[in-house]
């Protein structure tokens, strides 16, 4: 009599970052958070669960095939690789296409040092960056992608969506588009670090994340 109910795989690892190293992420799919800390290593959360709910007799053979989805990391030079490998399969789609599909959600929580440079391609989900000061270069082709990042920082801008906007608190110019779906921000300006943000289909937003100002000093 007990409920049917998803299954989930949980596993959390930690990897030495090297200076000044970039974070890689290899056909990475769900939702991706990748959050700065003041560590200087990689810590990497990531959640396997089924999209269907099942009884207990049926748990087990469910585990099994979230074990075939695999998250392996790696070092190439400086850069620190996640890669993500799993059974593809093709699903019925509107329109009687078939089009890329998984029987599993995957979650990526990332901590990494606040100036690691970060590169994410990936096909379809959602990327969150969260406090980093670095170089963010991030394609997704049907997804979104949300950026909080220092309000001091000094950012070069190029973030584009072809079907979608792009909303930004740090300054930048609007491009026409030919057109009338998507939206493109440019700031070219010299700057500490440089942002490259693609989205297929969907929304790029870039917030700051505001700090309040210090206390006036007591005088007494």
């Amino acid at each position: 009599d007990e409920p049917k109910q998803k299954v989930q795989v949980t596993h959390t690892e930690r990897v030495d970052f090297p200076s000044g190293g970039q974070l890689r992420l290899r056909n990475s799919v769900g939702e991706l958070t990748v959050e700065g800390w003041d560590r200087p290593d990689v810590e990497i959360t990531t959640i396997k669960s089924t999209k269907d709910a099942y009884a207990p007799p049926d748990r087990a053979k469910a585990s099994q095939e979230l074990g075939k989805v695999r998250i392996s990391v790696g070092r190439q030079g400086k850069d620190v690789v996640i890669t993500t490998d799993f059974p593809r399969r093709r699903i019925l789609s509107q329109g009687s296409l078939l089009r890329p599909g998984t029987s599993f959600d995957l979650e990526y929580r990332i901590k990494v040092p606040m100036n690691a440079r970060l590169a994410v391609d990936r096909h379809t989900g959602e990327v969150h960056v969260e406090n980093l000061a670095s170089d963010i270069h991030v394609i997704v082709t049907n997804g979104e992608i949300t950026l909080h990042l220092p309000q001091d920082g000094l950012y070069g801008i190029d973030a584009k969506s072809h079907i979608g906007s792009v909303t930004s608190d740090f300054s930048g110019s609007e491009r026409s588009r030919p057109w009338p779906f998507g939206h493109r921000l440019v700031k070219e300006t010299p700057a500490a670090h440089n942002l490259y943000l693609r989205v297929g289909f969907g929304d790029i937003t870039i917030f700051k994340i505001w700090q309040p100002p210090a206390p006036s000093p007591v005088i007494h």
